[in-house]
């Protein structure tokens, strides 16, 4: 569940350490360069390509298993682990939540049980789509997941640049405190607030977790990486509720 603050308190801005916030054009989340995640062609569902069907299909041997170099900001960069070992996990959630409220980055959390599902669930199935409301229609967005990481870009962007396309969103999980206080922390990155902003970037995550924890909805992700010939993507709209015509 994302949670969202209301005020960030002296507590949080002690224990949590500064950091940048990023744009298009300042520092990436990621350490890396590379902008999405690189996979064998082999991985990619079969009929994947009728998603970019009016675009460029570039690079799609080299879109997408397991990850380019990529370096996500350690979690002891942005949070003193050691001095919040002690708290407890409400208040861990709530000094994390706190701290990004309002600065380009999404703070949120979920217990490890949920974690671990996710995990393992999204193993056999990295990729998804999503439609993203934009006033009386959609935009569709194409999901990447090699835990702990999840990214999200447009797939109009994928269509015309292939794996030069960067993502608009990313994800990473961070499972230091599962076993102890059984939280993941979670952290999402806006690279691009002209395309994104807070609330859609906190609904996308929302969501594209529900699709990965939810049995029924875990039944269209596996369908989009096993049998995408059976695929339609009206059944996403039904299952989240949005127009299908």
């Amino acid at each position: 569940m994302l949670r969202q603050a209301k005020t960030i308190t002296s507590r949080a801005r002690s224990l949590i350490r500064p950091l940048p916030i990023f744009s298009s054009s300042q520092e990436a989340p990621f350490g890396g360069s590379s902008p999405l995640l690189n996979h064998r062609s082999q991985d990619i569902p079969h009929d994947f390509l009728r998603w970019v069907s009016r675009g460029s299909s570039r690079g799609l041997s080299r879109f997408a298993s397991g990850f380019t170099p990529l370096k996500p900001k350690p979690l002891d960069s942005i949070i003193d682990v050691k001095r919040v070992m002690t708290r407890s996990p409400e208040d861990l959630v709530s000094i994390w939540d706190d701290y990004h409220l309002g600065r380009g980055h999404i703070g949120a959390s979920m217990k490890a049980k949920s974690f671990y599902l996710l995990e393992q669930r999204s193993g056999p199935c990295r990729f998804f789509v999503l439609p993203l409301r934009r006033g009386s229609g959609y935009n569709t967005m194409f999901v990447q997941v090699q835990m702990p990481h999840m990214l999200f870009t447009g797939l109009e962007d994928y269509k015309a640049r292939g794996t030069q396309a960067s993502p608009y969103l990313t994800v990473t999980y961070y499972k230091e405190f599962a076993e102890t206080k059984d939280v993941v922390l979670v952290r999402g990155d806006i690279v691009f607030t002209s395309k994104l902003d807070d609330e859609e970037a906190k609904w996308l995550i929302q969501t594209a977790q529900s699709f990965y924890l939810n049995d029924t909805r875990y039944n269209l992700v596996e369908r989009f990486n096993k049998m995408t010939h059976d695929f339609e993507f009206k059944d996403i709209l039904q299952a989240l509720d949005m127009p299908t015509g």
